[in-house]
């Protein structure tokens, strides 16, 4: 058997989305810093509280009509205590149906074509925006940020202005990979109650993200009984669970709390044929929770009068969350917003001035070249812009059942007017403006790669008629998680059959290709994709992967440069193209380029990780050991710089520890094959051949044998020598 074997460069993986949130207290600070508490009823109207604290909480993939305070079937029994002491608004509405596009929204109070964010991947916040969290800094507030999953992950550049920014749920194995790195709210709630504890002297603003109730759906006990043949509806009740320490902490507090719970989208559960969300625009994943609330106080006095909760059924929408926020804490909103404050009592009841909503559903076009979807809704009329267009009166027909195009042209007309009237521009598209604008929304997240596949869509591309694609690729991922791969392929190539532009299904086959072993066919797809115009980068970049790990790195790197000149290069592709280097013996320019990576994702232990491979390469053990430790530091989900220290302690003769770290390599990873090599090989020359076994059986069992074929081989004759004796 070799010598322990140094870990692997790390691979920056994560999912491809697969079809793929009472009385209000006004206060003055007087002599001796004591707060002076005027009490009145919510529905006099919110008041401005200078120097409170806010607390923002999103809750991942939340239907609207989910909670039981909206009549749902999901106990809710903490959010509801918050919505009786607030305001619950029954008409609140994203302007995205995935998680990154939907939080820029809310986080700058921009729409989706304002801010530049379209889709989770290949986007991100520009840089020097004005968000919640860069102007609450800049008033003197301390911020943090405690996230549950990689699609708010800090490299999409919602870090701005956080003092902390808690995204430490680990990485995954690839960029295709079926299952998103998260963590649960059990474990996200405790580190946001931890860090406000530290910090009660001052005003704060804390996010708390939660992805609980994002599919898969596996809530943990009891709610996994309770809600069986529900699990949808037991994520939620978990969630509600999880939050109510930290709602009960913020409603004893000394200084009074504006908290503001929404969702960033709702989840079809089969509504209108989508099983998740990102297709349609419809309300199940379009319409959305929205609790406003003050809650504690500095004195006893200041919990006098409680209200028993206001229900406004006014629009509302996500862009108004910013303008809301910034008008409690007496801070000025910047110029150009699209939403209001809804502090007045005025703006929650009937008589409101109208609230006209953009929305848009950009996925299907990026990643499969389908129409894009954008919609407008103005009052309770709602108009979905597609080669197809519909047209809704939610006020008698809530869950969509009847198209009305057609019946109403009038209406008709004036919802098309408003829709261009916002002057939305499609991703890539070029905007009739002058350079200075041009070179801004570039700097907004329009990047390479992201312009339409086509310039006119027909209905054959409208996603109504294209549903049963996305249910055939929901299909493929099941297969593949069954390990049946010769039926999800089959399934992934009838969908290119009908749909050749769909770069989605070109990654999903390539992955499953690759997986199972057929290095060569996972290569030729990704080939296919770029020789019939699919070039998104997410595309070039899994090709450049994959030709680095077939020994093909300076080819890889030649493919993977152009993209690397971009100033705003996704991580990933940065990544790859460092692989590339370090495996085509460029180390030098490796280093610079996983430096780059860690500048733009500091909190990312991954180009830590691969810093200190290059720093093994070169024998520094020193480097490399502090590498893996600040991976760790920052990423204690990191099996590859557990396993990469590993390799240090061998080396520096500490054979002990060094099995413990790839231990807790493999126990992070099942797939980090070479830790489970080092740990069977390292005890048997240590002469623990009845501890060694399990580890070198389990190799033989689980390594794929495209890539360990002769270690397999050599480990199982030495194991049947072993058997003979």
């Amino acid at each position: 058997m070799d010598a322990p074997r140094d870990t692997d460069l790390v691979r920056r993986r994560r999912r491809t989305l697969l079809i793929a949130g009472g009385l209000l207290i006004a206060a003055a600070i007087v002599g001796g810093g004591i707060w002076r508490i005027r009490s009145r009823p919510l529905q006099a109207g919110l008041r401005v509280v200078t120097r409170q604290n806010v607390l923002l909480i999103t809750i991942d993939t939340l239907r609207a009509d989910a909670m039981s305070s909206d009549g749902g079937p999901a106990a809710t029994p903490a959010l509801d205590r918050l919505a009786a002491s607030g305001v619950r608004f029954t008409f609140a509405h994203a302007h995205a149906v995935l998680t990154l596009p939907s939080h820029a929204s809310i986080f700058t109070g921009l729409y989706p074509y304002q801010h530049g964010v379209r889709e989770n991947s290949g986007y991100r916040v520009a840089p020097g925006a004005k968000t919640i969290a860069t102007l609450l800094k800049g008033a003197g507030y301390a911020t943090g940020a405690f996230v549950g999953a990689f699609p708010v992950h800090s490299r999409f550049g919602l870090n701005q202005g956080f003092d902390t920014y808690d995204d430490r749920f680990g990485e995954t194995r690839a960029p295709t990979e079926f299952v998103m790195p998260e963590r649960p709210a059990a474990a996200v709630v405790p580190l946001a109650r931890d860090w406000i504890g530290k910090h009660r002297g001052n005003p704060w603003f804390v996010w708390v993200h939660l992805f609980d109730p994002h599919a898969p759906y596996h809530p943990p006990p009891p709610f996994d009984q309770q809600y069986a043949g529900r699990p949808y509806y037991g994520e939620v009740a978990a969630t509600d669970a999880a939050l109510a320490p930290l709602l009960d902490d913020v409603g004893t507090g000394e200084r009074p709390t504006l908290v503001v719970v929404t969702g960033d989208h709702g989840e079809a559960l089969g509504d209108h044929g989508e099983a998740s969300h990102g297709l349609f625009a419809y309300e199940s994943t379009l319409r959305v929770p929205l609790i406003v609330a003050e809650v504690g106080a500095a004195s006893t006095g200041a919990r006098a009068a409680r209200a028993s909760g206001e229900v406004s059924d006014v629009p509302v929408r996500h862009v108004d969350i910013l303008p809301t926020i910034l008008d409690a804490v007496g801070q000025p909103a910047p110029a150009g917003l699209a939403g209001r404050t809804l502090l007045p009592a005025s703006e929650r009841r009937a008589g409101a001035a109208p609230r006209t909503s953009y929305f848009e559903a950009m996925a299907a076009m990026l990643n499969r070249g389908w129409a894009p979807l954008t919609g407008v809704i103005a009052e309770r009329d709602k108009f979905i812009d597609l080669p197809i267009p519909e047209l809704y009166d939610l006020r008698r027909d809530p869950g969509e059942r009847t198209n009305l195009d057609g019946r109403s042209p009038e209406r008709e007309r004036v919802l098309q007017a408003d829709l261009r009237g916002f002057g939305a521009t499609l991703p890539g598209e070029r905007a009739h403006e002058d350079p200075e604008s041009l070179a801004r929304l570039r700097a907004l997240g329009y990047v390479a790669g992201s312009a339409p596949a086509k310039t006119h869509y027909t209905e054959a591309d409208d996603p109504k008629r294209l549903v049963d694609i996305a249910e055939a690729i929901h299909r493929g991922v099941d297969l593949y998680s069954a390990r049946r791969f010769d039926e999800a392929i089959a399934v992934y190539r009838q969908v290119l059959a009908r749909r050749p532009d769909m770069a989605l299904a070109y990654k999903h086959l390539a992955f499953v290709e690759w997986e199972r072993g057929n290095i060569t066919g996972a290569i030729a797809v990704l080939q296919q994709a770029i020789r019939g115009g699919v070039t998104s980068p997410s595309i070039v970049t899994q090709l450049g992967s994959y030709l680095s790990d077939s020994g093909r790195a300076d080819q890889a790197a030649r493919l993977l440069e152009p993209l690397a000149e971009d100033p705003e290069a996704d991580a990933d592709t940065l990544n790859a193209l460092g692989i590339a280097y370090a495996q085509s013996g460029r180390p030098e320019q490796a280093g610079r380029v996983f430096e780059r990576v860690l500048a733009q994702t500091p909190d990312s232990g991954i180009p830590l990780a691969n810093l200190g491979v290059l720093a093994l390469q070169r024998g520094d053990l020193p480097a490399a050991r502090r590498h893996f430790e600040r991976a760790i530091q920052v990423d204690p989900h990191s099996s590859q710089a557990f396993g990469g220290l590993g390799v240090v302690f061998v080396r520096t003769g500490d054979r002990a520890r060094a099995v413990d770290a790839w231990k807790q390599a493999y126990q992070l990873d099942a797939t980090n094959f070479d830790a489970l090599y080092n740990i069977g090989t390292t005890l048997a020359k240590e002469g623990q051949e009845d501890a060694a076994r399990p580890y070198l059986e389990q190799f033989v069992r689980s390594a794929p044998p495209a890539f360990y074929a002769k270690d397999i081989r050599e480990i199982s004759a030495a194991l049947h020598r072993r058997e003979q004796q």
